[in-house]
C-alpha cells in the first residue's frame, strides 16, 4: 500500500488553503481517471505529481503519483508549516448594516472593530437598508496573497453571519454571485424600471491592515446586555452594541474546532433565513429549524432509529423532534411551550417533505385568519428562541 503523505501535522491547515496552496505550487486544474473519490494534480496518470482521495467532502489522503518530486513535496510541506503557524494580521472589507452605523466600535481583546464608511460612499436615503461600513477582523497572514485573501473573505463572512446574531439589526456582506433583477430608480419621475445587476462598491483603503485602523468620530453606543435584546429596535438612532460583545467574540473565537464548525453551520442558516423571507416563508422556516439541528448531537445509531421508527411509531419520542424539544428547554427555558415547539417542527417537517407550503406562500398575502396569523406567529417565536439558545449555546456547547 503507498505510503500516506496526509500526515497528521498536515491536516491541521484547513482543506481550502490546503487546495489553494498545491493549485499555486503543483499546478492545476486536476483530472480523474476512472475513480471520481481521486483527484490527480496537474493531470492523471504519467503527468500525476500526487493523488488526493477523498471521503466524501473531506479529504482523507495524499499519495505520490508518477510524476512525484521528493524535493518539491518537502518544500510544500515548509509552506504548510508556515500558513498553519503565521501571525495574525487585520482583513478588511465593506459590510452592511440594517441600521445607519454612525459611529465606531473597538474590541480590545477580539481584535474587531466596525467603522463607518468613508466619507462620499453611497449610502441609502431610508433608515431601514442596507447601510455600509467597514468591517475589520482579525485573520492568518501567509506568505501567498491567494491563500491570506481566501482566509480573508472566509472569515469576513463568517464575522457577519456572527454579527447578525448578536446585533439587533441584520448584517450582511456582498454576495460572490450577483443576481440581476428589473428595478427602478426612486427619484426617476417617470417609474421607468432598468435591468441591473446587483452590485456595491467604494474605495474604503487596502484589504489588508499590520494594526486596525484609527478611527475617527464618536464611539458607538454600548447598552447593557440584559437591556439590549428586550429594547433596542428600529427607532431612527442608528446601529447600538450590547457592552458584552466583546466578551462574546472572544468566546466564539475560543470555540474548539468541532463546535465552531456547528456554530458557522447554524449561523449560515440563521443568515439565510433572513434573506429567504423575501421569496418564501416555507423556505425560511426550514431554514431556521436547519439552524437548529446543526447544534443538535449526531447519535451514532440514528439509521438504526429511522428503521425502528418505520415499524414502531413509540421511538418517535427519542428522535428529531424530542431532541429539537430538548435543544430549546436547555438553552431557551421557559420562552415556549412544549405544544408550541411540536406545532414548529411539525411545520418544519411538512415543508421539507412537500406535503405542505406556508399559508403566505399560497396566494394568501394578507389576513387575520387563524391558519394565517398562526404560521406568522410561529415563524416569529422560532426566530426569537433561536437567537436566544444559540447566544446560550455559544457559552456553555455541551
Amino acid at each position: 500500500m503507498p505510503k500516506d503523505l496526509y500526515t497528521a501535522d498536515l491536516k491541521l491547515l484547513d482543506q481550502t488553503d490546503l487546495r489553494v496552496l498545491l493549485d499555486k505550487m503543483i499546478g492545476g486544474p486536476g483530472q480523474y481517471d476512472g475513480n471520481s473519490s481521486v483527484l490527480h494534480i496537474p493531470l492523471a496518470r504519467d503527468p500525476c505529481r500526487i493523488s488526493l482521495q477523498y471521503k466524501g467532502s473531506k479529504i482523507t489522503g495524499i499519495f505520490a503519483g508518477k510524476a512525484f518530486d521528493p524535493a518539491q513535496w518537502e518544500a510544500i510541506k515548509t509552506d504548510i508549516h508556515q500558513l498553519i503557524h503565521s501571525p495574525p494580521t487585520v482583513g478588511r472589507d465593506i459590510s452592511f448594516c440594517g441600521k445607519r452605523v454612525e459611529g465606531w466600535w473597538r474590541g480590545t481583546q477580539s481584535g474587531i472593530q466596525i467603522v463607518p464608511p468613508p466619507e462620499g460612499a453611497p449610502s441609502p436615503d431610508w433608515e431601514i437598508a442596507d447601510h455600509p461600513f467597514v468591517f475589520e477582523f482579525p485573520i492568518q497572514d501567509s506568505g501567498f496573497f491567494e491563500v491570506k485573501n481566501l482566509r480573508r473573505r472566509r472569515e469576513h463572512r463568517s464575522y457577519c453571519r456572527l454579527l447578525n446574531l448578536l446585533l439587533t439589526a441584520k448584517i450582511t456582506f456582498p454576495p460572490d454571485r450577483h443576481r440581476s433583477l428589473w428595478a427602478r430608480v426612486p427619484k426617476d419621475e417617470n417609474m421607468t424600471p432598468r435591468w441591473v445587476q446587483e452590485f456595491y462598491s467604494v474605495d474604503f483603503g487596502n484589504i489588508f491592515a499590520d494594526q486596525l485602523s484609527t478611527p475617527k468620530g464618536r464611539e458607538l453606543q454600548a447598552v447593557p446586555a440584559s437591556q439590549y435584546y428586550e429594547e433596542i429596535g428600529h427607532d431612527g438612532r442608528g446601529l447600538r452594541v450590547p457592552d458584552d460583545l466583546d466578551e462574546t467574540l472572544v468566546t466564539y473565537q475560543k470555540l474548539s474546532r468541532d463546535h465552531k464548525s456547528r456554530f458557522d453551520r447554524a449561523l449560515y442558516w440563521l443568515s439565510l433565513s433572513s434573506r429567504q423571507w423575501e421569496e418564501s416563508m416555507s423556505a425560511s422556516f426550514a431554514s431556521l429549524v436547519a439552524t437548529v439541528e446543526s447544534l443538535l448531537e449526531r447519535s451514532e445509531t440514528h439509521t438504526a432509529y429511522c428503521e425502528k421508527c418505520k415499524k414502531d411509531k413509540t421511538h418517535e419520542a427519542s428522535g428529531p423532534t424530542e431532541k429539537f424539544r430538548d435543544f430549546f428547554e436547555q438553552y431557551a427555558s421557559g420562552l415556549s411551550q412544549t405544544k408550541r415547539r411540536n406545532q414548529m417542527y411539525e411545520l418544519r417537517s411538512s415543508i421539507v417533505h412537500g406535503s405542505n407550503l406556508m399559508q403566505l406562500d399560497q396566494n394568501r398575502d394578507f389576513g387575520w385568519d387563524p391558519p394565517w396569523w398562526n404560521e406568522r406567529e410561529l415563524h416569529s417565536d422560532l426566530w426569537t428562541l433561536i437567537q436566544v439558545a444559540m447566544r446560550n449555546w455559544l457559552v456553555n456547547p455541551s
